[in-house]
Parts: C-alpha cells; sequence; structure tokens
C-alpha cells in the first residue's frame, strides 16, 4: 500500500485475495490518509477507526480460512451521510438532525457489506443536499483536492473529495439534479447516476417519493469505471421500501453489441454555454471513440429547454414544498445556502393540483419525445456542466462572453434527471488551471451496462487514472 497509496478499488481487492496485503493493512492506510488529510478536506463527517479495523480483522480472518470471497473483500468505502449506516451519523449537514444516528444499515449499505466491503463512515453533504457546492452550519464546507480554494461539488461533495484523495477506495452519492456528477467532474473522479430504482434508495434522506422518486437516486463513485461498475453490481436490485423499484436484473454485453453502437454528441446546448476546455474534453472524447471504431455524430436533441424547466417545476417547485413543512419555524438555524435556495423556491407560486399534474404530463412527453430520437443514437456524449470546480461561494462566471448563473450551470446534467435516464461521468481533461473536467456518457433506462461499456472505452482510449496534487 505504501508504493501506491490511490489503488483501484479492485486493485486492492486483487491483493488481498493474492494475500500479498491484509485487509487491515489496507484499512489502516486508509484510516492514516484520513488523518493526514481530512482536515485539510473535512469530506468525513463521522468515522470510527476502532469500528473499522473491527471490521478488517472480521475480513482478514475469512482470507486465512479461505473462505469465498466477495468482489469487493476488504476494500474501504465510504457513504454520503445522507444515507443509513448503522452506528453512523445520518445528519444530512442539517442541525436539524444534529446527532441523529442510524439504528441499521440502507439496503445497499447491506449489500455492499455482504460483498466484502469495509464501510470507513460518512461523508459531509450541504444541508438537506440542496446545493452543487458542500457546505453547512453542522461540519463546514469540503474543499477540492485539487485546489483547496474551491469546492468539492455538491451534494456528494464530501464523497468526490475522499475518494479522490484516496480517503476511501469509492463509495456512495445520491442524485436530483447532479449530485453524483458534478462532484465527480470537480473532482476528477467517475459516478454514475442510474434509473431510478436500479439501486434503491431505501435508507436515504429526504426519502424519495412522490415527484422527488422520479429524478432522485443513489448511485456509485470510484476513480474508475471498473471500480463503478463492481460497486453498482454489488448495490444493484429491487426493494420494497423504493417506490420505482424494479427486477431488472443487471446484464452482460458482447464486445459485438457495444460496437455497434451509434452514438450522439454535442458540446453545447445553445442556451448555456460551457468553457473551452469542456468542449475540448468532449471532442476528445469524439476522437478516442471514434479510434475506438464506434460510430460517434454530432447530434443535438430537441427538447433540452424544455427538460430543463420541468425539472425545475419538480425539484425547485415540487421540492421547496417537500421540504417546507420540515423547515417551517427552523429559519434561523438553516445553512445560507439553504435559505438561499428557498428564496428561489419561493419566486413561483406553490404547486396546485392542476399545475404539477401539467408539470407531471409534460415530464412523460418530453420524455417520450427524446426516447424516440435515442432510437438513432442510443448514447449521447456531451459536458457535465458549463463550468469546472468554482471558487467557494461564487455564484456566477463570464463563459463567451455570456454570464452564466448558478442554476443554469448544471442544466447538463438536469435534463437526464427530469427524464430518468443513466448517465455517467468520465474525467477527460483538465482547464488551464490544472482542474480537472469530466465528460458524460448518457444512455436509455435500464441500459446501465451500455453505459458503462462506452464508459470503459473511453477510459481505456484515455489512459491511467490522474491524481490530484500532493496534498501532504
Amino acid at each position: 500500500m505504501k508504493s501506491n497509496p490511490l489503488p483501484s478499488a479492485q486493485g486492492i481487492a486483487a491483493l488481498i485475495r493474492s494475500k500479498a496485503v491484509s485487509p487491515v493493512e489496507v484499512a489502516r492506510a486508509h484510516l492514516d490518509r484520513i488523518e493526514r488529510l481530512n482536515p485539510k478536506l473535512n469530506a468525513f463527517v463521522d468515522y470510527q477507526p476502532e469500528a473499522v479495523l473491527a471490521q478488517a480483522r472480521h475480513a482478514e480472518q475469512a482470507v486465512l480460512r479461505g473462505d469465498r470471497l466477495g468482489p469487493l473483500h476488504g476494500v474501504p468505502l465510504s457513504i454520503k451521510s445522507s444515507i443509513d449506516v448503522a452506528g453512523h451519523r445520518c445528519e444530512t449537514g442539517s442541525r436539524l438532525r444534529a446527532g441523529y444516528v442510524a439504528q441499521t444499515d440502507a439496503p445497499l449499505v447491506a449489500r455492499l457489506r455482504a460483498a466484502g466491503a469495509v464501510i470507513l463512515g460518512v461523508t459531509n453533504a450541504p444541508e438537506f443536499l440542496m446545493a452543487w457546492e458542500t457546505d453547512n452550519l453542522l461540519y463546514g464546507r469540503t474543499n477540492n483536492p485539487w485546489d483547496l480554494t474551491r469546492t468539492a461539488g455538491g451534494s456528494s461533495g464530501g464523497e468526490a473529495a475522499a475518494i479522490a484523495a484516496g480517503l476511501s477506495a469509492g463509495g456512495v452519492g445520491s442524485d436530483g439534479g447532479g449530485s453524483i456528477r458534478v462532484p465527480a467532474h470537480f473532482c476528477g473522479i467517475c459516478g454514475l447516476k442510474l434509473t431510478p430504482g436500479r439501486i434503491p434508495s431505501t435508507g436515504h434522506f429526504p426519502k424519495g417519493g412522490g415527484p422527488f422518486a422520479l429524478l432522485g437516486v443513489v448511485g456509485p463513485m470510484a476513480r474508475t469505471i471498473e471500480d463503478v461498475r463492481t460497486l453498482y453490481e454489488a448495490m444493484a436490485g429491487s426493494d420494497d421500501g423504493d417506490p420505482c423499484a424494479a427486477p431488472v436484473a443487471v446484464r452482460e454485453l458482447d464486445e459485438k453489441e457495444i460496437s455497434n453502437v451509434r452514438i450522439g454528441f454535442f458540446k453545447d446546448d445553445g442556451r448555456t454555454p460551457v468553457t473551452r476546455e469542456t468542449r475540448a474534453a468532449v471532442d476528445r472524447a469524439q476522437r478516442l471513440l471514434t479510434g475506438a471504431g464506434l460510430r460517434v455524430e454530432h447530434c443535438l436533441p430537441d427538447e433540452l429547454e424544455e427538460a430543463r424547466r420541468l425539472w425545475w417545476e419538480f425539484f425547485g417547485i415540487a421540492g421547496g414544498m417537500i421540504l417546507g413543512p420540515m423547515l417551517r419555524g427552523h429559519e434561523s438555524e438553516l445553512s445560507p445556502i439553504l435559505r438561499e435556495f428557498r428564496g428561489w423556491t419561493s419566486a413561483a407560486p406553490a404547486h396546485t393540483g392542476e399545475s404539477l399534474l401539467a408539470a407531471w404530463l409534460g415530464r412523460d412527453a418530453v420524455r417520450e419525445r427524446f426516447l424516440v430520437q435515442m432510437r438513432e443514437y442510443p448514447v449521447l456524449i456531451c459536458p457535465t456542466a458549463s463550468i469546472p470546480a468554482f471558487h467557494h461561494g461564487e455564484r456566477e462566471w463570464r463563459i463567451e462572453g455570456k454570464t452564466v448563473k448558478y442554476l443554469d450551470a448544471w442544466s447538463y446534467c438536469e435534463w437526464f434527471n427530469l427524464l430518468g435516464f443513466p448517465a455517467a461521468v468520465v474525467p477527460l481533461g483538465h482547464s488551464d488551471e490544472g482542474l480537472p473536467i469530466g465528460v458524460q456518457i448518457v444512455g436509455r433506462p435500464w441500459e446501465e451496462e451500455v453505459v458503462l461499456a462506452i464508459a470503459a472505452k473511453l477510459e481505456k482510449e484515455r489512459g491511467p487514472w490522474q491524481a490530484p496534487p500532493a496534498l501532504e
């Protein structure tokens, strides 16, 4: 572990299976990095070294006995603090939940443990997850390991920072409007937003229900697509607690099936500009996949602006209505960024039954038309966001002579939450300041395996994963 502090999760598992290292050695190495680097990053908000070592010793005994080992045996993982992990805080960054400790594991956590994972602890998130940066009054802000003056993103910012800096080998975030993909893009790692219900959101707070169930998912984050795939396969499967759950089995794809997939790409949507380096990253994706023998052609789908507008009807207006009763009377205890979000959501009238029904019907109509377009291009490549990681507290940026506002910069992710499409992020470039830039690979509902296969090809053509500059 000393020669390479950032091996992949699969690399760690292989070393443990071969007995080149022990689960206890791996756990100690990660705990040491947490002790040294977490004060700079503020990624973990609750980790318990003795509990971690107890898990690792148990994993080590299984190796010594010659037991059959799971795909994640002894691999240290982290979990976003909005997901139940037995014995750990699940406060979702809010003073209103301060001190809340989960009594049981969420199903996805139990599945990771069954695959052999060692759970390190839980990571920071913005209050009630309503931001694309991670900061709250309970634990403060999380810093980006590439530049401590910048955000790691949100709402899974603690996860992204921990994984990118090697405090964790991988983990789980959640995503209702880019909250896995934006932090992955900002921190130079991979992430997967799934079709709702593919991995159960049971045990997540806020609970996914009503219109929010159409948008919000939980999903894997890691330094490589291979690791993302392993985590996905370990967690996938229906659960009665998830209203979108469906018994869709994980599929194996052959090379011929992938080589025949037609891919569309676009570098911007014509409404919200992206940085020059972001356009270059999408160009690079197109060149690499074409060089790998795939057919990649320009395709700008219709309905993007309508999808963005309808996403806000659900996430912003309906989301504000869902959170309202929980927050009422506690305004003085709320984090500034949550108060800011409430100001945005209250700027429009609350939904009536008629307006919510109209939004829901509009969403389904847009989804139908979008799926018809994707008959020709079942996979799309596009930016993840307008910009790379921003300085803490920034709210607008000047790009190509236009001002891009905070809520608009992430529209490239929001469309696919509204539509319920799976989307992965792969790091593929850097800004002039040396910040990572990820591109987004999008597929049709329930076709995560296709998305991951294309992402894996892109990653292979790109070359080895690049770690952030040394923090020590």
